[in-house]
């Protein structure tokens, strides 16, 4: 079924109506309910989804957009939190943030509660958690935490400075006292230690530790025994520090897991709140209404824009159907909108459906279980199948999931073979989705299925309206007008003699209506040829024939043999004009090409010069009767003669 819906999603577009919705929200809930969105199935749950969506378009619209917060981070600080692991200075800052975040939507939707907007009451499921927000801005500030967290580590942190500060001064008294056995005229701090920069000769001069040395060596810096005394105090009171941070820290941490509950109930009410104001930027940026929805299969649109098409190329859709009315044929010619019109009605039921805002004055749709297409060529390259193939194939499986709560929109249908076999299919399939009681939308060339809605009642015949005079589409959909692909008229437009298209229109028609007659002007068809354009022909190579006279390669009586077998014959007729040698082969004349034999010995050396060949190539019955003819002459005998010197008969 995902695959379905996600077949269809492409085909109408809405993936990309999806994109645009998720780029509005914040949250990683939201963005994932957004994903996950197809059509509500429970009308009282798509009328609450759209009732939220246009109370959220109503306070955009009023009172700007809302100070929703990115909550990714938080949610994971507040699963860090509970789980007992140690949260960092600026990682309880971003909780401090946040709760400052949800108090500023607080008053946001505080604002809306004032203009009576339903939606705003979700304000009273958000928990601002004052004190919470209180103690972690005490406590922490830019990133790291506040002397004043604690009355311990602010005085741990004043000694640290005091200390900090005795360090420096010591020194660096030490390094003017001993200024003649120093490289350089300031204090140095190597491996986190302040040290004086003395030269290797006088290291013994100086009493301390030896912490790094140049990379040429002529210097050494060392830790004086005196600074190195306070720097063991310092190090000690860091680690008090420390300790005292991780206490508050964890206090802090404490404080948050006690509250996850209420964490968790904020976070789930702001990606409510994200999700729904998505749909309401969307539906702003659209410039969209809420439209009615419907259970009845009434599906009515009044200006209806594509929302992916640009404003300047797009003609606002006109639709009705519904009721008695269960189907809808368009017919026109190519590239007039048609399938644009199909997919804008069946993208609008999918977004209704989804309780979002239409772009549109007015808008009716009623509730679809499921939408099933087929749009598009559906050629399937990899299972070798045909375009047609491909649409048979899928439109079978539409036949077998529509029931009377579904929308089935078919594009070209019965195209891709021959046409009178197409036309009964598209007939075919028409009659099944009638019975099927499903709404469906086709659109079609073939006239028999024009003159097939007229037989029904409920399917109503729409054409998308044309511009003759400069051949050009109009896109409106013109409803209650069956037309047609105005491939005549275009054709005579653009030249095409009135011979040609008589011939064509009594090919199409058979007979030609009268109308047709004087529209094409085709009861005068010797009007212009088309003009001959003059195009250079071919000049071929003069090539000399030549044939090779290869009568004279074997002579009658040569004895041969034959080389793919290898078997001995004798020659009964030089070769013909093609090359063919007819050799007698263990008493059976045979046809063999003479590229095909060998010479063995030639009949000149076998035979003298009179010789009777009859002897050797004649049947004893053909020889008798030859003997019987010349002594007498026989009335019924018939002897095929041939001249054994020549080899003709």
């Amino acid at each position: 079924m995902t695959a379905v819906i996600n077949q269809t999603f492409e085909a109408l577009a809405f993936t990309e109506i999806l994109k645009q919705l998720e780029e509005y929200a914040n949250s990683p809930m939201a963005k994932e309910r957004i994903r996950a969105l197809s059509p509500y199935l429970e009308e009282g749950e798509l009328r609450r989804q759209m009732r939220d969506t246009t109370q959220a378009r109503q306070m955009l619209d009023l009172l700007g957009n809302p100070p929703l917060p990115m909550m990714e981070q938080a949610e994971h600080l507040l699963e860090k939190a509970v789980l007992g692991e140690l949260l960092l200075a600026e990682e309880m800052e971003e909780i401090g943030l946040f709760l400052t975040a949800v108090g500023r939507m607080q008053s946001y939707l505080e604002r809306g509660r004032e203009h009576r907007i339903p939606a705003a009451y979700y304000s009273d499921n958000l928990m601002p958690l004052t004190e919470l927000r209180e103690e972690i801005q005490r406590s922490i500030r830019g990133g790291r935490i506040d002397d004043h967290a604690s009355g311990t580590l602010r005085d741990i942190r004043r000694e640290l400075s005091v200390l900090e500060e005795k360090i420096k001064e010591k020194a660096e008294s030490l390094l003017k006292s001993q200024k003649k056995y120093m490289t350089e005229g300031f204090v140095v701090t190597r491996n986190h230690r302040l040290c004086l920069p003395v030269k290797r000769e006088y290291k013994s001069m100086i009493p301390g530790s030896v912490v790094d040395s140049s990379s040429t060596g002529a210097t050494v810096f060392i830790e004086p025994q005196a600074v190195a005394r306070l720097q063991d105090e310092y190090d000690t009171l860091k680690i008090e520090e420390d300790c005292e941070e991780r206490k508050i820290l964890y206090t802090l941490m404490d404080l948050i897991a006690n509250e996850e509950e209420a964490l968790k109930g904020n976070l789930d009410t702001l990606a409510k709140l994200d999700f729904i104001f998505a749909k309401g930027k969307l539906s702003a940026q659209m410039d969209a209404r809420e439209p009615l929805v419907n259970t009845e299969g009434r599906i009515c649109l009044r200006d209806a824009r594509h929302p992916l098409l640009p404003p300047e190329t797009n003609v606002p859709l006109q639709f009705e159907m519904g009721g008695e009315s269960r189907g809808m044929i368009i017919t026109g010619p190519n590239t007039g909108g048609k399938t644009v019109a199909i997919k804008t009605v069946g993208l609008f039921t999918l977004m209704a459906g989804c309780g979002l805002h239409l772009p549109c004055s007015y808008g009716d749709v009623a509730m679809r279980n499921q939408i099933l297409c087929d749009i598009g060529d559906g050629q399937n390259m990899e299972d070798n199948l045909s375009t047609f193939s491909a649409h048979i194939t899928n439109v079978l499986d539409i036949l077998r999931r529509a029931t009377g709560d579904s929308l089935v929109i078919l594009d070209e249908l019965g195209s891709g073979t021959d046409p009178a076999e197409g036309m009964g299919i598209a007939i075919a399939i028409l009659e099944e989705l009638r019975h099927r009681g499903c709404l469906y939308l086709v659109t079609t060339h073939y006239p028999e299925v024009k003159s097939y809605a007229r037989r029904h009642g409920e399917i109503i015949s729409a054409r998308m309206a044309f511009d003759r005079e400069n051949l050009k589409p109009l896109y409106g959909l013109e409803m209650g007008k069956s037309g047609d692909s105005c491939a005549l008229y275009i054709a005579k437009r653009l030249g095409m003699p009135a011979h040609m298209l008589k011939v064509a229109a009594g090919e199409a028609y058979g007979q030609v209506k009268e109308s047709l007659n004087k529209e094409l002007d085709l009861e005068h068809p010797g009007g212009e040829e088309l003009e001959r354009i003059y195009v250079p022909g071919i000049t071929p190579i003069k090539r000399k024939t030549e044939s090779k006279d290869v009568s004279g390669v074997f002579s009658r009586g040569d004895s041969v043999s034959v080389e793919s077998t290898g078997e001995p014959g004798i020659v009964v007729k030089p070769a013909d004009v093609m090359g063919n040698v007819l050799v007698q082969v263990k008493g059976e004349k045979r046809m063999v090409n003479y590229k095909r034999l060998k010479l063995r010995v030639k009949a000149s050396q076998l035979y003298p010069e009179d010789y009777d060949f009859s002897i050797i190539f004649d049947s004893v019955k053909t020889r008798k009767a030859r003997h019987d003819m010349d002594r007498k002459y026989q009335k019924d005998l018939e002897i095929q003669v041939e001249d054994y010197k020549t080899g003709k008969q």
